[in-house]
């Protein structure tokens, strides 16, 4: 079985990024691959003695239709898995982008710099629509972004297994855009109003146990456990590869990175492997 992954989403978001860490990784990687060789590529890697079992392939954005064509094909070839991983970012981080590195945006034609962004997130939304992974990159680095990929891509003995992103997030700051489900535990007791806990985060073991302690907790913990074991197979069942959760408080600092850490411990002991990350902790 081989395993190809589409890199597709806005330029100026981190594709060929993204795909250096690929290629870091042991994957094949092709950047700005014509649309049509596509379907070459895949022949070449499920013909016999084929030593290419992971293909990453770099997609423009010119012509999104066909390469959903293309996309929709490969998703058929009973010898092959294909993901699609989706790169955003937001337009004011693009513009800043574009601007210090002086290059040409590949929708120039269609009027200003800005205008050129969001003609092509339009154009390019199709592919959007089927990604399995989508990592907005407005507020991280490039470093950051190899560490996002290598947690969801890295070539190991997992398999199949879906793999699971946890994140906590703080509501003031912004709900993060690239997660599949949102929990809002903000009705918990807040450890920010008992003073000899405000300084410290959810990672301090005398706001755990302040928070564990509440028997709403554990109440949300049992039952977010629950409908999990509902969902988790349901997605796997569904083809669904990668899932990610956001749970989110106020400030992102101590309620949920507390709940993120339970929930990767209540993961684990469901077999399933998840990575546990905190966007608003140093904040």
């Amino acid at each position: 079985m081989a395993e190809f992954l589409i890199i597709a989403g806005r330029s100026g978001a981190g594709r060929s990024e993204a795909a250096k860490c690929l290629d870091d990784l042991g994957w094949f990687v092709i950047d700005n691959l014509p649309t049509p060789l596509i379907s070459k590529v895949a022949e070449l890697a499920i013909s016999p003695g084929s030593p290419r079992t992971h293909i990453a392939l770099v997609v423009g954005t010119e012509s999104p239709e066909d390469t959903m064509v293309e996309i929709v094909n490969l998703q058929k070839e009973p010898n092959i898995n294909t993901s699609v991983l989706y790169l955003t970012a937001d337009e004011k981080t693009l513009i800043r982008r574009y601007e210090e590195s002086r290059r040409r945006h590949p929708y120039e034609a269609e009027g200003s710099l800005r205008e050129s962004i969001v003609a092509e997130a339009e154009a390019i939304d199709v592919l959007r629509a089927v990604a399995d992974v989508e990592i907005d990159t407005s507020s991280i680095n490039a470093r950051q972004l190899g560490k996002r990929v290598k947690e969801l891509f890295a070539i190991g003995p997992v398999g199949k297994q879906m793999q699971i992103r946890l994140v906590s997030f703080g509501y003031k700051y912004g709900l993060p855009t690239d997660v599949d489900l949102v929990m809002d535990c903000r009705f918990l007791p807040n450890p920010y109003w008992v003073r000899e806990l405000r300084e410290l985060t959810g990672n301090d073991e005398k706001v755990k146990q302040f928070i564990l302690g509440e028997a709403l907790t554990q109440d949300f913990l049992s039952k977010l456990r629950e409908l999990l074991e509902l969902l988790l197979p349901e997605y796997q069942e569904e083809g669904k590869s990668y899932l990610s959760i956001a749970i989110g408080c106020t400030g992102g600092r101590h309620r949920s990175v507390t709940v993120v850490n339970e929930l990767e411990r209540i993961l684990a002991g469901l077999d399933y492997l998840a990575i546990a990350s905190h966007r608003d902790l140093t904040r």
